[in-house]
């Protein structure tokens, strides 16, 4: 039910509502305007000038829809809003915000460290002291009644009354809005018509003061644009004299008006420029003398020179006295000076507050001019370009105060503007001419600051006081008036009537006789006799208000004098002929001579005020009259030529003057005054009229007034502008009112029709940046908001409303109140404001015939408002000249838009708002006023109307079908202002008949888009769809109260709800269940918009529909909209209420299931805690990266669907876990991550409102697979609301959270591609929609830097935005972190709730159908991933009630089907029995002890449990990093004590088996503690590990589960190579038990098969005795002891080892990998795996001589600090290229930490340690640097680089010593000692330092080292010469070594010491000739080298090569005697034994 209320709001109460209206209300002038009540109408006022006035205070209408602000437009999602709604929201407590307090953790942990590093005890260590320990420790607390049997029913309903309590019921309230643009629906209310004002400026004059004070000085101050050329502001007149000097002119004075000492103005300046100067000019009493004269003083003396002149100034100040005597009414101009607006502006903004700026010329000061231009050269020196304007704001800057130090003497000859401008754009240059000239030293002191928001004491420029007034006794603040540089586009809106005379120059030089000081006198005639003078021109300063005179200054002795004066003139409201401006010259004798008198009249002219009825403004040339002018001369202009004057000149123009006005009455356009004149004509019915020169009689009357309305096309739109509430007013009027001429009714409605939509094309075109989003130009839709109203019958009463009533007429929709006020008076009379109440006749007030009408008005308000209709005919007749022909306006409006076409018809498209809106406010006016708005709907409007409605509303939809893409930007305006226009009509109109034109525009649409599946129409579509559904009564509209089954009662009560549930056993009503979940016909005719907006959400977000893609955000948000209204709704709040309005959004839940294999998937991101061999874990299994690789190598699934010749297919049902996505069930583009989270939020916000009895039903009616795809919707929920945590919420808070959103936002709209057009329009009016009035003043200042700038200078501007925005709130703070994490975690809370019971209700369809009983895996899994989130202690609870339920009703479930899922229940258990969070432990305990007791029920033996709880621990200690043993030992506690409180068990092995199995957690804990103290020592953490995996070798299970928590902890650390090892050694173990299970041939024969991998695998071989057999219950039972697990280590394997670069060992480990494929014939598999061979042997061949394995060390640890490590010694393996500096600074670092720096030294050398040389208290690191080390024969097979670093054991290092202790000596001194090590295992391994078992030393004599150095030296050469591609640098390096002379030690030095002589020990003969033959090589090498090297070099190294040659043959002279030389010993047996043969 629409309700209206029409405010008709008194004119000033309007005022005042405005200012609460918008921001500032210093725009509203609040007027005290005196106003007197008489009733007499002067009939001779202009009736222009009553409208006009009229029009200014008459009252507005203003619709309001009393429910309006629940529509979706005004939606509380927004930020201040949900702040409102998020009030007392409980704090969740999660666990991840919950860190232990970082500080005492710490000290724990350095505690550990200091302790004993012991590892002695083994893990089985000391049972019995752990067990101690425990048994002594506290349970947490248990639940009451858990070992209570109570039946399922009972517990369910327990369960459900805990989780109903206490629950949030807004959902949305907590879902942060959408970031959208503007929501389209939205409109804004638009500015209320106001005075316009540009930037304000408040300047206060403080003192002036010169160097002597000797006479009264007067001072003015305006603006001027240099640029321009123009002033741009009245004149300002103040002056600081003190009470003493202006006593000198006492005489001249009368009492000085308040008004006029003003010492303070406020500015407007609606284009702030650099251009902008603010001048001030100084004038005094008139004196003998040229300026130069009498300024000299002020030049010559100084204050400080005061006393020694004190005579010169006593005769200088009696001289003064004298001329203030005689000529005080007379000035002179004296002096000026100007200041550079923008400049203060800036340099304020930068200094600090109140900064003092000195402004000085003279050259001491340094040069002002250069201080200033400073700041304006940075800024594109000076030229302006249009977005310069914009960095010149005058809102922000700090008030500065000036000092002003300089004044120019006035020049007399350079008094005019041009001179000015001249002088002006000189200052801004450094070599300023002003700055040679000789300045006027003065102290001039401003205040400038941005003008307050409603300053107090302010006058307006008419004299009228603006409230805040509070005392008119102070000293107030004049505004002075703008005259804008450019023209400004505003309404005019008050009453105001000025005029300017600014007289310029004159030329007297050929008049005869004296005339040398020349002043005017200005005079504003209403008569010609000299009384006739009217007192209304505005005083200056220290005056009266308004005089009868102005006079202006006088240039001594000059003949043609240019003037520089303003005189301000206000004019009367009307004018008649006689009206003129007076001019007379002056004489003025400035000295005393006799009978001279003071002023002789030499000439006269005027200006008469009316030209052919219109005001004459503008340039004059006047000639000038030698005497008065004769009798009516008023009348005509003075360049007729008068019969018998004497002229000046022979009747040349001689005097220039320019009149300006100012006016809200007089138009100043010739189109719009006949217009008005004509209109008028009608009103009075006065005929003949006279316009112009024209005279026009009745009969071509009709003829004229249509020309007239035509040419309205022809007129400035400036005027058009200011006049249009007028205008329209008057056109409006000709369409409901067609005049009556000569007995004719006249019909205007199509002439008025065209006009107006031409008119409002040209508001469109020409001010586009005064638009708001939706194209609706701001001025137009104020006026309809505000003014426009339909014109009474009776043309004199001017309102029609009930006698201007204040207020508001509330219409209540079902009863209305009795009383309705007949009449209300409200009288407008108001008195001044005043202390005074005597002085209500002061000139504040207008003038009396402005007066009279307002006066008049307010008598003829009273009345009843039906009086209007009642009078009779024949008197309106005769009073008007009308007939009572009164048609309806918006009937008429809708007729002639149907009949029009062509042009018209293309213009009233172009702003079809504007026209639609008006149609609405008439309807609503006219039903209000004719008391129809109760009348029932259908008989409201006649068939005709109802009739062209439709025509319109079809022909309108088919043009947005037809022309949406040729003129896009049209239609989308068309589109929505449709869409606003039936939003409207169903709150007049008939429902149904409103919905057949919503029907209507669908069908039209749709067969458009069945044609073409365009995303623009549907787009075009939604936006229709949306801003309809934006309505207030949107749910009522939707009929939600019937439902789709016989409707059992009206309302929504409980019996209704109840009589449908307890129907649901007949079988007609299962089909209406089903209707209501589908988009069926029934649901769509009895919910008519739902079902459309339902449908467009299905349409779009089809997979198949690819073209919508892009359409996803909006249509999501749609539906975002309506829901998160109604769920802020108050009038839903109740939840039967909202289960009713749930009901209408029941389809969108299968909506929503059908896209889910679209939507974002959120679980991918997600981090999977305490899963299972951490990041491995997860993807363990055949899952994992495997599934992911092959979906990615494929071609995408549609494409290969389509090869195939099959239609895409739509998976019903998600592969069964989200971890096994692969990608084929991704075949669509999916959805953004935010679009997701809306459509889950909705899916939500329906499970938690709707009936749940409801969807229970329809459950029932679901297929299995389609339960278990909600299901799978559900689990994507829980990732989707997941807690974020605080932390995350820290790290968001900065730029790239926003950015990400913004490229998201932007890659959309790029697919959207055409769709901008409107999001063009929103982002143009986005920047200005605040400042609309602020941008009007020019088309060309569009953001964009043009009207039609280009767009990617409107999207930058919008990026900027949303920069900006976000820098200023970048660091949130605090409390909104809090703020926003406490949200976060009501969300997740609320959401995950919503899942439970939802999940509830699907366990119960199980029970209730007895079937079904597969999904309860899918409800199980949902909940098992709800507790591996993050989640609140008060949702954890919950769920583990729901899961102890689940179990106890189906135990078997768990124990015999799902038994993955229970190894996962468990882990989940155990990681929240270790929650630092009581209530979390208490409940997890509770449930693993029932787990358990359940488990022993079923089967007398809970092995399962207790191997799967086991291994949990196992995996959970292994990769938890921040978990406590601390609680989990408390949670072990409790589950005793239930343990021993269970007294139904208590006869059984129950108790004990439970006890044996907390014991042996507890001892897994122990070890972990001892991990703990390692967490930061890699080594000894994996060494640690290491240990308790060797402790479970007789557990299978546990032992891998050790070992894939080592793997894990490798990966983190990247040692691929150590976790592949571990997975190798993980498969071996597997493959050993899966060989005794079962003999399968493919399958590998247990670790022996591994052999080839890894030598170390063996110790996986079970031949121990006590190893289990496998087949014993519980015992391998893990999913890894399975063919697929085998196959799913053994990739992972694969894939770590080519992570390691270890490609040789892939191929191994694919050896055993493949025959188990083949035996399964996976060819895809195989496929892959030949592919990833491929992969690796090309790897091994791009990658040879570059790869790198590991850098080996030896470290020896000393010292007893080191605990059991104290004399161990290791290899340790690094990365490749690791530094020895480098592993030595890691160690020591380490150790010093937790030893103390001082305590830990590195032992330098290589030597063999002496620990007894040792200090005992320190600890000591020797580290070597160690090389794999292979006998002769082993390097036979090993030839690759890989077999050299592969399966290592032995590694050497070598000692250089001489026999005296020294570590080098001379070449036959040098021993060398060779050092193997052999390691208990080979490298890699699964840890990364292997204890070293053996140690061997070889010593090398110096001749051994000698020829091991010359061997080394020739393979060196060898390789550089063979290397291939050569490498010439290299070689030459190598040569150089070799044969270069000077190397010390070199080849030459080993020969002559050892091949001198033949050794004496026979020993020696071997190794002598041994180094001989290795010399012959070396040489044999060198030669070969030397010529590769001549054969690389160019022409510049010939002389290197020479040079290099020659040294050669010198070494190979010096060596050939020491080669050739042969031991004969070693060479005689063998002669011998040939010569016997």
């Amino acid at each position: 039910t629409g309700v209206f209320l029409l405010l008709t709001v008194a004119a000033e109460v309007r005022k005042q509502i405005a200012g609460q209206y918008v921001g500032s209300p210093q725009l509203f002038k609040n007027l005290n305007v005196g106003t007197a009540t008489t009733n007499t109408v002067s009939r001779d006022t202009d009736a222009h000038v009553k409208d006009s006035v009229r029009s200014y205070t008459e009252d507005w209408a203003i619709v309001n829809r009393k429910y309006h602000k629940l529509g979706t437009g005004f939606n509380p999602n927004t930020l201040d809003k949900q702040k409102e709604r998020q009030k007392g929201l409980p704090k969740q407590v999660f666990e991840a915000d919950e860190m232990p307090d970082s500080s005492s953790y710490q000290d724990d942990q350095d505690d550990l460290k200091r302790r004993s590093m012991s590892i002695d005890d083994t893990p089985r260590g000391s049972w019995a002291c752990s067990i101690f320990d425990l048994k002594n420790s506290l349970p947490d607390a248990l639940l009451p009644h858990l070992l209570d049997r109570a039946p399922n029913e009972e517990i369910d309903r327990h369960n459900e009354e805990h989780r109903k309590a206490n629950r949030h019921r807004e959902l949305f309230a907590l879902h942060p809005a959408l970031d959208e643009e503007e929501p389209i629906e939205r409109h804004c209310v638009p500015e209320v018509p106001k005075e316009h004002f540009g930037q304000r400026l408040l300047v206060k004059c403080l003192s002036l003061k010169f160097e002597i004070e000797i006479e009264p000085i007067f001072a003015s101050l305006a603006l001027y644009d240099v640029k321009e050329k123009k002033k741009i502001s009245e004149n300002f007149f103040f002056d600081l004299n003190s009470e003493q000097t202006k006593g000198m002119l006492r005489p001249h004075i009368q009492t000085a008006a308040i008004s006029t000492l003003a010492r303070s103005a406020i500015f407007s300046i609606t284009y702030p420029s650099q251009d902008v100067f603010l001048v001030i000019k100084l004038e005094k009493v008139l004196q003998q003398g040229d300026i130069g004269e009498c300024a000299e003083p002020y030049m010559v003396f100084k204050e400080s020179d005061a006393a020694k002149n004190k005579e010169k100034l006593e005769k200088l100040r009696g001289q003064s006295e004298q001329f203030c005597q005689r000529l005080g009414r007379y000035r002179m101009p004296f002096a000026w000076t100007a200041i550079h607006l923008m400049n203060i502006v800036n340099s304020a903004g930068s200094l600090e507050r109140d900064t003092e700026l000195e402004m000085s010329l003279s050259e001491r000061k340094g040069s002002w001019s250069e201080r200033r231009n400073s700041s304006i050269m940075g800024r594109r020196s000076l030229e302006r370009t249009t977005t310069g304007d914009e960095s010149c704001s005058l809102t922000g800057f700090r008030p500065a105060t000036l000092t002003i130090t300089n004044f120019f003497k006035q020049e007399g000859d350079r008094l005019s503007d041009e001179d000015l401008y001249k002088f002006l754009a000189d200052m801004r240059r450094p070599s300023s001419v002003l700055r040679r000239l000789r300045p006027i030293t003065a102290q001039l002191k401003l205040d400038i600051s941005p003008a307050p928001e409603n300053p107090h004491y302010c006058l307006t420029p008419d004299l009228l006081q603006v409230k805040p007034y509070p005392d008119s006794r102070v000293r107030p603040t004049r505004e002075i008036l703008e005259f804008p540089a450019r023209d400004v586009y505003v309404p005019n809106t008050t009453y105001r009537n000025l005029l300017y005379v600014n007289p310029q120059s004159l030329n007297f030089a050929n008049r005869q006789g004296s005339a040398r000081n020349i002043t005017v006198k200005v005079q504003f005639m209403n008569g010609e006799d000299p009384n006739n003078a009217m007192p209304v021109i505005f005083g200056k300063s220290s005056c009266a208000d308004f005089a009868k005179e102005a006079y202006t200054a006088v240039v001594y002795h000059n003949r043609s004098p240019d003037f520089h004066d303003e005189v301000k003139i206000k004019l009367p409201a009307s004018l008649s002929d006689h009206h003129h401006i007076l001019f007379t010259f002056y004489h003025v004798s400035c000295q005393q001579k006799q009978n001279t008198p003071l002023e002789t009249p030499v000439g006269y002219t005027w200006i008469p005020m009316l030209q052919n009825g219109r005001l004459r403004t503008g340039h004059f040339c006047l000639p000038v009259s030698l005497e008065k002018p004769p009798q009516s001369y008023s009348v005509l202009s003075p360049d007729v030529p008068l019969p018998g004057m004497k002229w000046v000149d022979n009747h040349r123009g001689v005097f220039n003057v320019e009149v300006v006005s100012v006016s809200t009455i007089h138009t100043q356009d010739q189109y719009l005054d006949k217009f008005f004149a004509l209109v008028h004509a009608l009103d009075e019915h006065m005929f003949p009229v006279r316009i112009g020169d024209m005279r026009i009689m009745e009969n071509n009357l009709e003829a004229e007034l249509k020309s007239s309305i035509a040419a309205l096309n022809s007129s400035q739109l400036e005027p058009v502008v200011r006049f249009l509430h007028l205008l329209l007013d008057k056109l409006v009027l000709l369409v409901v009112r067609p005049p009556v001429i000569a007995g004719q009714i006249v019909n205007l409605g199509q002439a008025s029709f065209e006009v107006m939509a031409s008119i409002v094309n040209r508001l469109h075109k020409y001010l586009d940046t005064s638009q708001d989003m939706h194209g609706r130009n701001g001025l137009l839709s104020s006026y309809i908001h505000y003014v426009f109203r339909l014109p009474s019958t009776d043309p004199n009463s001017p309102s029609p409303g009930p006698g201007g009533l204040g207020g508001s007429v509330h219409y209540a929709t079902m009863a209305r109140s009795a009383v309705r006020p007949a009449s209300l008076n409200l009288n407008r009379s108001r008195s001044l404001s005043n202390s005074n109440p005597d002085i209500s006749g002061t000139p504040t007030s207008p003038d009396d015939e402005v007066r009279s009408i307002i006066g008049s008005k307010a008598m003829e308000r009273c009345g009843n408002r039906m009086s209007s209709h009642t009078e009779s005919a024949s008197f309106l007749q005769t009073l008007t000249g009308r007939l009572p022909t009164k048609k309806l306006f918006h009937e008429e409006l809708a007729l002639q838009w149907v009949v029009s076409s062509g042009s018209v018809r293309e213009g009233a498209l172009q702003q079809a708002w504007f026209f639609f809106e008006l149609m609405v406010k008439s309807i609503i006016y006219h039903l209000y006023f004719t008391d129809r708005l109760e009348s029932p709907r259908k008989n409201r409007f006649p068939e005709r109307f109802m009739d062209d409605i439709t025509a319109l509303v079809s022909t309108i939809a088919g043009d947005i079908v037809s022309r949406f893409q040729k003129d896009l930007e049209l239609v989308e305006r068309l589109n929505t202002s449709l869409a606003f226009f039936l939003n409207d009509l169903l709150s007049v109109m008939d429902r149904g008949f409103v919905f057949t034109l919503i029907r209507a525009y669908w069908k039209q649409v749709s067969t458009k888009l069945y044609a073409l599946q365009n995303p623009t129409l549907e787009s075009l579509r939604l936006d229709f769809l949306r801003i309809v559904c934006s309505h207030e009564h949107y749910v009522t509209l939707n009929l939600p109260c019937s439902l789709l089954t016989p409707p059992a009662s009206p309302s929504p009560s409980v019996s209704s709800a109840t009589s449908q549930s307890s129907g649901f056993s007949t079988h007609v009503q299962d089909q209406k269940i089903a209707n209501m979940f589908e988009l069926s016909v029934p649901f769509r005719e009895q919910h008519f918009l739902a079902g459309l907006v339902l449908s467009e959400l299905s349409v779009i977000l089809d997979p198949d529909n690819e073209g919508m893609f892009g359409l996803h955000k909006k249509v999501v948000s749609v539906v975002h909209n309506l829901l998160s209204s109604h769920d802020s709704d108050p009038r839903y709040a109740d939840p039967e209420v909202k289960a009713r309005v749930a009901m209408l959004y029941l389809p969108l839940i299968g909506i929503v299931m059908e896209t889910l294999p679209q939507l974002h998937d959120f679980t991918e991101s997600h981090n999977q805690w305490g899963r299972p061999g951490g990041p491995q874990g997860a993807a363990m299994g055949s899952s994992g990266e495997e599934a992911e690789g092959e979906g990615n190598s494929l071609i995408s699934q549609t494409v290969a669907m389509a090869i195939a010749g099959t239609s895409t297919p739509t998976p019903m049902s998600r592969p069964s876990s989200f971890l096994l996505n692969s990608q084929a069930s991704r075949q669509h583009g999916s959805f953004s991550a935010e679009s997701s989270r809306s459509l889950l939020i909705c899916l939500l916000w329906v499970l938690k409102n709707a009936d749940e009895l409801v969807l229970q039903k329809w459950f029932t009616d679901l297929s299995v697979s389609q339960l278990n795809r909600l299901l799978d919707l559900l689990y994507l929920c829980v990732s989707c609301f997941e807690y974020k945590g605080k932390k995350a919420f820290e790290r968001m808070n900065s730029l790239t959270f926003k950015k990400s959103k913004d490229m998201k936002a932007k890659l959309e709209e790029a697919i959207l591609g055409s769709i901008g057009a409107r999001q063009e329009m929103v982002r143009r009016s986005r920047g200005q929609l605040g400042k609309a009035f602020q941008h009007m003043h020019s088309y060309a200042r569009s953001p964009s830097g043009s009207a039609f700038g280009s767009q990617e200078n409107l999207r930058w501007r919008k990026d900027m935005t949303h920069w900006r925005q976000n820098s200023e709130k970048m660091d949130k703070t605090r409390a909104e972190l809090e703020h926003e994490a406490l949200i976060d975690g009501n969300l997740a809370t609320e959401a995950n709730l919503i899942i439970l019971d939802t999940l509830e209700i699907v366990v119960q369809t199980v029970s209730v159908t007895e079937s079904k009983e597969s999904i309860l895996g899918g409800v199980l899994k949902v909940l098992l991933h709800s507790m591996a989130c993050n989640q609140s202690a008060l949702y954890l609870q919950h769920c583990f009630a729901t899961q102890r339920a689940l179990v106890s009703k189906f135990p078997e479930l768990l124990f015999e089907e799902e038994t993955e899922q229970c190894a996962d229940l468990c882990l989940r258990l155990l990681r929240s029995c270790s929650s630092s969070i009581s209530t979390i432990r208490a409940h997890a305990s509770a449930s693993l002890y029932l787990l358990m007791r359940q488990n022993f029920e079923i089967g007398n033996n809970f092995a399962r449990v207790k191997m799967q709880v086991t291994m949990s621990l196992s995996s959970l200690v292994g990769t938890s990093q921040n978990f406590n043993e601390e609680f989990l030992r408390r949670s072990l506690k409790t589950i005793l004590t239930y343990a021993e409180e269970d007294l139904e068990l208590r006869e059984t092995t129950f108790p004990d088996q439970v006890q044996d199995l907390v014991f042996n957690l507890h001892m897994i804990l122990s070890d972990t503690v001892k991990m703990k103290e390692h967490q930061e020592d890699p080594e000894m953490l994996i060494d640690l590990m290491y240990r308790i995996a060797k402790g479970y070798q007789t557990s299978p299970d546990l032992r891998l589960t050790w070992l894939q928590n080592m793997a894990g902890k490798h990966s983190e650390r990247n040692n691929h190579a150590e976790a592949a090892q571990c997975l190798v050694h993980s498969a071996a173990l597997v493959a050993e038990y899966l060989s005794m299970l079962e003999d399968r041939k493919y399958l590998p024969v247990g670790c022996v098969t591994f052999q080839n991998i890894s030598s170390n695998v063996l110790e996986e071989s079970a031949v121990s005795d006590d190893v289990v057999s496998p087949d014993e219950e519980g015992i391998c039972s893990g999913k890894y002891f399975t063919e697929i697990g085998l196959v799913g280590l053994l990739e992972q394997a694969a894939s770590s080892f080519s992570m390691a670069g270890m490609y040789e060992a892939v191929n191994e480990v694919y050896k055993v990998l493949i025959p188990i494929h083949e035996a399964n014939r996976d060819a895809k598999k195989l496929a892959t795996i030949h592919g990833k061979l491929q992969e690796a042997f090309g790897k091994i061949v791009h990658q040879d001589g570059k790869r790198m394995f590991g850098t080996y060390f030896r470290v020896g640890i000393y010292g007893s600090k080191f605990g059991d490590l104290d004399e161990q010694e290791f290899v340790y393996k690094e990365p490749a290229i690791t530094k020895l500096a480098e592993i030595s600074h890691r160690l020591e670092g380490f150790y010093g930490e937790r030893f103390g720096e001082d305590q830990v030294e590195v032992i330098k050398d290589s030597n063999p340690v002496d620990k007894c040389k040792l200090d005992p208290n320190k600890a000591f690191i020797q580290i070597t640097y160690v090389e794999p080390y292979f006998d002769t024969y082993e390097m036979k097979d090993r030839i690759t680089y890989f077999d050299k670093n592969y399966n290592l054991r032995r590694f050497v290092y070598c000692t250089p010593f001489t026999l005296d202790g020294r570590a080098h000596g001379d070449l036959h001194e040098q021993f060398k000692r060779k050092t193997i090590l052999t390691t208990s295992h080979a490298f890699p391994y699964i840890k990364t330092r292997i204890n070293i078992i053996h140690k061997e030393e070889i010593i090398s004599t110096p001749i051994e080292v000698a020829i091991e150095d010359m061997q080394k030296k020739t393979q060196e050469l060898a390789f550089a010469t063979h290397q291939d591609p050569a490498d010439a640098k290299m070689l030459q390096m190598v040569l150089q070594g070799s044969v270069g002379t000077t190397v010390n030690q070199g080849p030459l030095e080993v020969a002559q010491v050892f091949l001198s002589e033949i050794p004496s020990d026979p020993k020696l003969y071997r190794h002598h000739n041994k180094l001989r033959l290795c010399f012959k090589d070396f040489t044999k090498r060198c030669e070969d080298a030397l010529r590769k090297n001549k054969s690389l070099i160019g022409p510049d190294q010939k002389e290197y090569q020479r040079e290099l040659e020659r040294n050669y043959h010198r070494l190979k002279e010096a060596l050939q005697p020491l080669i050739n030389r042969k031991i004969p010993q070693l060479y005689k047996p063998v002669l011998q034994v040939n010569s016997h043969r």
